[in-house]
């Protein structure tokens, strides 16, 4: 008899909490959250850049960064969230080219021969197009890599503006390990 009248108070009890939908709980909205994603996520010649490294040698903060890999060359561009320009492009390319043809072959004629940047450098300026402003760029040669930073100014930039940005690449790209890419 006891097992019945226990069975029978179970049986209200549990019932007895599905008579209606509870009332709805208003919950106060939620501010988006913004999550910054590091430059390496977007893998390729990314894995090699710091959005911070790269603020505190150049003074722009960029947020944006995408990759590309083909065959021996990855690359990447970061930018600033909603702005085109400026942008900076790092390319690092499997070579087994020596210092003699990296001079002859692939450092620009009249660009500037940079010292204690791999096993050999140069840094340069080129002039403004119709659609950008000037750029600065860097190129060197480690073991087994070639690689190139180029930082493109927006239209009204001057070409003293990128000349000067040569220098603060020149201290980035030392703090880059583009053989780890």
């Amino acid at each position: 008899m006891r097992v019945r009248i226990w069975l029978g108070a179970a049986a209200t009890l549990l019932t007895a909490g599905c008579a209606g939908d509870p009332a709805p709980v208003a919950v106060p909205p939620v501010e988006p959250v913004t999550v910054e994603v590091a430059a390496a996520s977007s893998g390729g010649a990314c894995t090699i850049l710091d959005f911070g490294v790269i603020e505190e040698h150049t003074g722009v903060r960029f947020d944006v960064a995408a990759a590309s890999d083909r065959k021996d060359t990855r690359t990447c561009v970061v930018r600033a969230e909603g702005a085109t320009l400026p942008e900076l492009t790092l390319t690092v390319t499997d070579t087994s080219i020596d210092v003699a043809t990296f001079t002859a072959d692939v450092q620009p004629e009249g660009a500037a021969k940079v010292s204690k940047l791999g096993r050999a450098a140069y840094r340069r300026t080129v002039a403004k197009t119709a659609k950008q402003g000037p750029a600065a760029e860097v190129g060197w040669l480690v073991e087994g890599r070639l690689a190139t930073l180029r930082w493109t100014c927006e239209r009204g930039a001057a070409k003293a503006d990128a000349e000067e940005l040569t220098g603060k690449l020149v201290d980035l790209a030392r703090k880059l390990d583009t053989r780890a890419g």
